[in-house]
C-alpha cells in the first residue's frame, strides 16, 4: 500500500508546480481574498472589541495578566482578542478554501491527471453534481461540528497541534476521495475503493491536514496579524488553496490508479486457446500407389 501512496505523492508534487495548475489557484485566490478583506474591513474592529469584552468578563484572565505583568492596552484580554478572532476565522477560511477547490478545481485537476496518465480509463456513470454537493456539505457540517466541540481544547498547547490537523485530514479524505472518483467510478466501484483503501486514503488526508496547518505560522501572532491584515490574508488563503490543489492531485493519482486496478481485476481473462491435434498428411493418389507398390 505504501508504494502507490508515495508514487502518487511524487506525481502530484511534480504536477502541482506546473504553470497551468498554479494558474488555476489564482481565480479562487482573488475571489476569496476579496471576500475576506471585505468582511475584515467591515467586521474586524467589531469582532476584536466583542472578543475583548468577552475575555474581560473572565476575572481569572485579569489575575493571570497581573501575574504576567502584561501592559498591553486592555490588558491580557486586549492582547489575546485579535489572536482569538484569528483562531475563530481560520476554520471558516479553511472550510471555504476546501469547498471552493473541491467543487471548482478538483474535477478539472482529475481530468488533467486522467488525460496524462490514464488516457484509456473509461468514464463510468459517476455521481451527479447534487450528490457531490450533498456529500461535501455533509462532510463540512460534521467537520464544523467537530471544530466547535473541540475549540476549547485548542487552548491546550499539545492539542492545538493535533486536533485541527486531524479534523482537516478527515475532511480532506472524505471530500477528495469522493470528488476524484465522482466522474469516473460507479457508486459500487467508489464504495469498493473507499473500503479497500480506507486507511491509505485517511493517512493521505491527515498529512494534507498537517500541510494545511502551515498558514498558522503566517499569523501566529494576533497583533502582527492585526497590523498586516491586508498582506497576510492573501498569503494564507493562497497557501490553503495550493495545499488543497496538491491534495486533489494526490488523491486523483491514487484514486484513478486504484480504479484502474479494480477494473483490471474484475475483467475476465480471455480463454486460453484450445490445442488442436496435429494434422495428418493428406493421402494423395500417388502416395497411395507408392505405399501399395511397397507392399
Amino acid at each position: 500500500m505504501l508504494k502507490p501512496v508515495l508514487d502518487a505523492f511524487a506525481r502530484a508534487l511534480a504536477q502541482a508546480f506546473m504553470p497551468r495548475v498554479i494558474g488555476l489557484t489564482l481565480l479562487p485566490l482573488v475571489t476569496m481574498t476579496a471576500l475576506a478583506l471585505l468582511l475584515g474591513w467591515l467586521w474586524w474592529g467589531a469582532a476584536v472589541a466583542w472578543m475583548q469584552a468577552a475575555l474581560q468578563a473572565w476575572p481569572v484572565l485579569d489575575w493571570v495578566g497581573a501575574r504576567l505583568s502584561v501592559h498591553a492596552p486592555g490588558g491580557l484580554a486586549g492582547w489575546l482578542a485579535p489572536l482569538f478572532v484569528v483562531m475563530l476565522a481560520t476554520p471558516v477560511i479553511v472550510l471555504a478554501s476546501l469547498a471552493v477547490v473541491s467543487l471548482w478545481l478538483t474535477p478539472v485537476l482529475t481530468r488533467l491527471v486522467a488525460e496524462r496518465r490514464f488516457p484509456q480509463l473509461a468514464r463510468g456513470p459517476g455521481a451527479s453534481l447534487a450528490a457531490s454537493i450533498a456529500w461535501s456539505a455533509g462532510s463540512l457540517g460534521l467537520a464544523a461540528a467537530a471544530l466547535i466541540v473541540t475549540l476549547p481544547l485548542w487552548l491546550i498547547p499539545p492539542l492545538v497541534l493535533v486536533l485541527p490537523p486531524l479534523i482537516w485530514g478527515w475532511l480532506t479524505y472524505r471530500v477528495m476521495s469522493f470528488d476524484v472518483l465522482a466522474d469516473y467510478a460507479s457508486a459500487e466501484e467508489r464504495r469498493a475503493i473507499l473500503k479497500a483503501h480506507q486507511w491509505p486514503l485517511l493517512a493521505m488526508g491527515v498529512l494534507c491536514g498537517y500541510m494545511g496547518a502551515a498558514p498558522g505560522v503566517v499569523w501566529a501572532s494576533g497583533l502582527l496579524f492585526a497590523a498586516l491584515f491586508v498582506v497576510l490574508v492573501p498569503v494564507a488563503i493562497w497557501i490553503y488553496t495550493f495545499v488543497f490543489v496538491f491534495s486533489s492531485l494526490w488523491f486523483a493519482h491514487y484514486g484513478l490508479n486504484a480504479l484502474q486496478q479494480l477494473r483490471a481485476e474484475r475483467t475476465p481473462a480471455p480463454p486460453a486457446p484450445v490445442a488442436l491435434p496435429p494434422e495428418r498428411p493428406a493421402v494423395t493418389d500417388a502416395s497411395w500407389r507408392d505405399a501399395h507398390a511397397r507392399r
